[in-house]
């Protein structure tokens, strides 16, 4: 069973424990049947801007597992980031959980692909399966909601949500957190100057400008993020160094050496890998590093605790030089009390940046034809 000194991460931690007979607890489901006993499942529509809340429980329990798809099937037709997941444990009017329900399992942008993962997953087929592992604790009880903006009515929301019921929860037992972020990135005044390929690079070793993938404030242990990527440039993006500030140390209290390396890749990977804990959800399929890229790494074995603050940023580029558009999501356990998230970037500032392809680039070298004196033998690199 979980051991009571441990924040909870996982409901069975080992093979072995699926034998031990587990004492005042019960199963529970909440899903959207049909409640007149017919096939209409997915319960009734719901409305451009509505709320709809999909479980309210009182008591104490764990979420162990949740399922969802979503009518009219995606791609195409339903924007999942634009569909808004928020989760309150133990009657806090403060969500623990706020994401775009895409970006939360695994879907970014407003794309469909299958993704796998051991806490998350979304497939088969083109991600139309969304699957939580995440185990989710609550001593006083849980709510569960999503708000609709993507425009149009869905048609229909299928659901489970698993959970054990119990007589009280065990000690030290950390809440679930996932936090959004999403940002268009500035490059420096002299330029994408990544690799020196514009001149020597200065270097920024504070991180003050760099991306922010979580800012936690209080006791836990940060478990993971999924990091989207779209890249306006085919020069490689991964140069940026992952930076970890715990307890308001002021310098990186874990420093590491690129973006790539974080994410347990090496040497500007582009090749699918799924491993359970780290790997490409999606990677880009245009010339260098252009276009979008998906990559994740989840801490299971790793956790990276903090006592009274943890703050998780990395470099746009080395020193903060690129011009990307980077979305994430940040997941991690903390005790109570709760502290409110930072804004949800709206549905205008959530947009996906549309993608640069054989045409713009051919205009681009257009325009260098004629700043360089329009010599019809121009080649390109002179």
């Amino acid at each position: 069973m979980v051991s009571k000194g441990l924040i909870a991460q996982v409901a069975v931690t080992d093979l072995h424990e699926l034998a031990v007979i587990r004492d005042d607890v019960k199963s529970k489901r909440i899903s959207s049947f049909d409640r007149s006993g017919g096939n209409a499942d997915g319960g009734q529509q719901i409305m451009d801007g509505e709320t709809r809340v999909l479980i309210d429980v009182k008591g104490a329990g764990m979420i162990n597992h949740i399922w969802i798809t979503i009518g009219p099937p995606t791609p195409g037709v339903i924007n999942r980031n634009d569909i808004i997941l928020r989760m309150y444990w133990d009657d806090s009017d403060i969500p623990s959980v706020v994401s775009p329900i895409g970006a939360f399992f695994g879907q970014g942008w407003d794309e469909c692909y299958d993704f796998s993962s051991l806490p998350l997953s979304a497939g088969p087929v083109e991600g139309r399966g969304l699957v939580c592992y995440f185990v989710m604790p609550f001593a006083k009880g849980a709510k569960i909601e999503i708000e609709n903006q993507t425009g149009r009515i869905l048609e229909a929301f299928y659901y489970y949500v698993d959970y054990t019921e119990m007589r009280s929860l065990p000690e030290k037992m950390g809440r679930f957190h996932a936090w959004y972020n999403h940002e268009l990135t500035e490059a420096r005044e002299d330029g994408e100057n990544d690799r020196n390929v514009l001149g020597r690079q200065d270097n920024y070793p504070e991180g003050k400008e760099n991306y922010l993938i979580a800012d936690i404030k209080g006791k836990g242990h940060f478990v993971g993020v999924n990091y989207y990527l779209h890249s306006p440039t085919s020069m490689w993006y991964g140069e940026g160094d992952d930076m970890i500030f715990i307890d308001g140390d002021q310098l990186p209290t874990l420093h590491g050496t690129g973006t790539e390396d974080y994410f347990n890749m090496a040497y500007c990977p582009r090749t699918m890998f799924k491993h359970p804990y780290y790997g490409f959800g999606r990677v880009n399929e245009d010339e260098g590093w252009l276009g979008r890229t998906h990559v994740y790494r989840f801490h299971i074995n790793d956790p990276i605790y903090f006592d009274k603050s943890l703050k998780f940023t990395i470099e746009h580029g080395h020193n903060n030089d690129m011009t990307l558009d980077i979305s994430s999501v940040a997941y991690w356990y903390q005790m109570p009390p709760f502290n409110e998230l930072p804004p949800l970037p709206d549905k205008d500032a959530r947009k996906p940046k549309p993608f640069i392809n054989h045409a713009d680039i051919h205009k681009w070298r257009n325009a260098w034809r004629k700043a360089n004196g329009n010599d019809p033998q121009l080649w390109g690199n002179e």
